[in-house]
């Protein structure tokens, strides 16, 4: 094949992707628009100023990691 044929199916395929993504993103603020998007959350959000004085639960693996890690 010709160089310039395979670049030109490479540069058609990039812009058959970024069209579909571009569909995908209008639907998907469409769907915003009207609320038919249902978003769930596992729980309720929370300031991030620490006011609620209890840190997040953490997994039993991430519980003996330093504070600080040095560097170079």
């Amino acid at each position: 094949m010709n160089e310039k044929t395979i670049v030109a199916i490479i540069l058609a395929v990039l812009v058959l992707i970024s069209g579909v993504q571009a569909y995908k993103l209008t639907t998907l603020k469409q769907d915003l628009k009207s609320g038919a998007t249902l978003v769930a959350a596992k729980e309720p959000a929370t300031s991030s100023s620490g006011a609620s004085g209890s840190a997040p639960k953490l997994p039993s693996s991430l519980n003996n990691l330093p504070q600080m890690v040095g560097g170079c």
